[in-house]
């Protein structure tokens, strides 16, 4: 009972508040309302004073409470932990990794307040508990209460939720928090090396611009949940305290340029490209002036820059897909998650709401979506990319519109075919064959059914010929075919007529008027003359000097 008072003593205006129990069994213990909180104007103020003065104006802690803090002031939280069963140890809590410092006063036995303090100001290697955000011993007594200051300095508001866990709960909540994280990290580190292998393997910058964004999200997380300065710079108080600031300018920046890049917005507008570029350099100035700030305006620098640099992003990748770009509408819904994710950080930055997990974690939530989303396109991306180019330099050699070898290829073939035919002593077989009906079709059914009926008389070709043969597109409506020997008199006979039949077979779909009318010269190899071109020019004439009006449909060319 007695002890029971003396913590009502210390609390003061406490009484009729939710008590403070440090119950092993309902872990973390929230403060609630059991503290009080006054705010020193000054910052000047000593634990000593603050201990003693009745003059000032305490108010009760709540819970989601938002402090507005910045640069020359102080946050004072005063609070009495009852007796409580001292088995094991216990630590106040502070889930908030850019907090600048908070300071821990516990009073001695002669009165003394002994000061422990922890934030991103201080080297992470040198806090009383080395660990992601403020981890600070708290002496608990079995027999008494014992009373605590609690001092918060942090350029901007202050919303972090106090709470004490013991340290069998921080193991096992440590080890769930390490296996989340490291899936996080691992995922992003594996996105950063399939970008730079991809970037140079392939040639394509926008994977070098993916690892780069991704390395600098990552980088920024790290900052964040408190893992860079644990792991990363544990002796870097002064890059613990601007990371948080100055990488996601970075990761931005580097994110703006990888959409340029994934649009190919170089090609579609130079003028945008050229903004997009501008706002992806300034991140590299905007993070120089965050440096160089003062703590209180750091984050007057950093938001909004982000939020224009994500507006101006958006609006660039709609407009790429009002222009027909395939992966646009695929990168927004990418990027949507992390803009949503971002937003809650952005939000506590400016006092808007408390931290939370969102608040903290929305982010990595966010971008652990968008990563293997966004390495999808970029995959897709490539693929239609080497196919195009692959098509592009197979123009040569190839008729765009049937897929079929060209003439160049085509004479190439028949004279490897001729040489091979004289050196092996046996004989294959050319055939062109003519389309004679066009003019028909385009009367009677159009000139888009005009336009078709080639590439169907190209598949119908190819579906004739077996795999060791060739079949070459030599104009508008000529086609050529090599049929590679051995083969036989009657067998080289044959194969005009087995075109011609195929080519009148009708199409599926399409009326029974709707068919191909072909005319097929073809000539044995080896022949009398040896050079491919003549023979070629006299299979021509040979086509050439048949009557509009002729029945007939194949013509053999005699040695």
């Amino acid at each position: 009972m007695a002890a029971l008072l003396l913590a009502v003593s210390v609390m003061g205006p406490a009484l009729g508040r939710t008590v403070l129990d440090l119950d092993p069994a309902h872990q973390p213990v929230a403060l609630q309302d059991w503290g009080d909180t006054w705010m020193d104007t000054t910052g000047e103020a000593k634990a000593e004073n603050v201990a003693t003065d009745q003059t000032l104006p305490w108010t009760p802690t709540r819970e989601g409470a938002i402090y507005p803090l910045s640069t020359g002031k102080a946050l004072w939280i005063r609070f009495a932990v009852p007796p409580a069963p001292d088995a094991e140890r216990w630590y106040l809590e502070i889930p908030y990794p850019s907090v600048n410092r908070v300071t821990l006063y516990t009073p001695d036995s002669v009165g003394q307040w002994i000061p422990q303090s922890a934030g991103d100001t201080l080297p992470v290697a040198s806090w009383p508990v080395p660990h992601r955000h403020p981890l600070l011993p708290v002496v608990v007594s079995a027999e008494e209460p014992r009373s605590y200051l609690l001092r918060v300095e942090n350029p901007h508001s202050y919303s972090a939720p106090l709470s004490f866990v013991s340290e069998s709960y921080l193991s096992r909540h440590e080890q769930r928090t390490s296996l989340i994280l490291g899936i996080y990290f691992g995922l992003a580190g594996l996105a950063v090396m399939l970008g730079v292998l991809s970037a140079v393997s392939l040639r394509d910058s926008a994977y070098a611009f993916y690892a780069l964004s991704v390395a600098l999200m990552g980088l920024s997380q790290a900052a964040m949940t408190g893992i860079g300065g644990l792991h990363l710079w544990p002796n870097l108080p002064w890059w613990n305290d601007l990371s948080s600031m100055v990488l996601p300018v970075l990761a931005v920046g580097a994110l703006v340029w990888f959409f340029s890049a994934v649009v190919s917005l170089p090609e579609r507008s130079r003028r945008l490209h050229q903004l997009l570029a501008a706002l992806a350099l300034l991140s590299v100035v905007t993070a120089a002036a965050v440096m160089l700030a003062p703590p209180s305006y750091r984050f007057r620098l950093m938001v909004p820059y982000i939020v224009i640099a994500t507006s101006v992003a958006t609006f660039t990748i709609l407009w790429a897909a009002r222009r027909g770009d395939r992966f646009a509408l695929w990168l927004l819904a990418g990027s949507v998650p992390v803009m949503i994710g971002a937003a809650f950080p952005t939000a506590r930055l400016l006092g808007l709401i408390p931290i939370s997990f969102w608040t903290m974690h929305g982010m990595q939530v966010g971008i652990a979506i968008e990563l293997p989303v966004l390495l999808v396109i970029l995959m897709v991306r490539s693929q239609q990319r080497r196919e195009h180019n692959r098509r592009i330099q197979g123009l040569e050699r190839i008729d765009p519109a049937t897929g079929l070898i060209n003439g160049q290829v085509f004479g190439e073939r028949l004279r490897r075919m001729m040489v091979r035919s004289h050196r092996l002593k046996y004989q294959s077989a050319v055939l062109l064959i003519d389309i004679v009906n066009i003019e028909q079709i385009r009367r009677d059914f159009g000139s888009r059914s005009a336009e078709e009926l080639p590439l169907r008389v190209a598949g119908r070709l190819l579906s004739a010929a077996r795999e060791i043969d060739g079949v070459a597109r030599l104009s508008e409506l000529r086609f050529g075919m090599l049929m590679e020997g051995p083969v036989t008199a009657e067998e080289a006979a044959s194969a005009g007529p087995r075109v011609v039949a195929r080519c009148l077979m009708p199409f599926k779909n399409k009326p029974i008027e709707w068919v191909a009318q072909v005319r097929v010269a073809q000539s044995l190899v080896p022949t009398g003359r040896a050079d491919p071109d003549q023979l070629v020019e006299r299979l021509e004439a040979l086509l050439a000097a048949v009557p509009a009006d002729s029945k007939r449909a194949v013509f053999a060319l005699r040695s």
